[in-house]
């Protein structure tokens, strides 16, 4: 069974929170929704929202999932939750050295990694991007 990674899809006034990879090298500069693997024992949500407070330090409230899941490799799976910010700004705490709010128009305009393409193409459909 693989181990399943959670990312955030933090929608605020019709924009994507994206998040540039500064680490591990096979994967900086590439660009994800932040998250991370779910713990032994955790729910997802709670990984989720565990995630985001060290990757992020903002405390989100997770909502729907996103329909679908997506190989990040042989033996990790992504899944994907609609989440907005409860407490705090966004900054790139750990495994990331950018953020940028994302609309409709510019969306694509960052080199998403090759297993978030997917996830946000699913996201944007769902969301309501500006």
């Amino acid at each position: 069974m693989p181990q399943i990674v959670v990312g955030a899809a933090i929608v605020r006034r019709g924009q994507l929170l994206g998040a540039r990879r500064s680490a591990p090298a096979t994967l900086v500069g590439g660009w994800e929704l932040p998250g991370g693997k779910v713990e032994p024992g955790e729910s997802e949500l709670a990984a989720l929202v565990r995630e985001c407070r060290e990757e992020l330090g903002v405390e989100i409230a997770p909502g729907a999932r996103v329909p679908g899941e997506w190989a990040l490799g042989p033996n990790l799976m992504l899944r994907v939750y609609l989440a907005e910010i409860v407490t705090g700004e966004p900054a790139p705490l750990e495994d990331h050295d950018e953020l940028r709010w994302l609309g409709a128009a510019d969306l694509f305009a960052v080199p998403w990694l090759p297993a978030d393409v997917p996830a946000v193409t699913a996201v944007s459909a769902l969301a309501d991007l500006a």
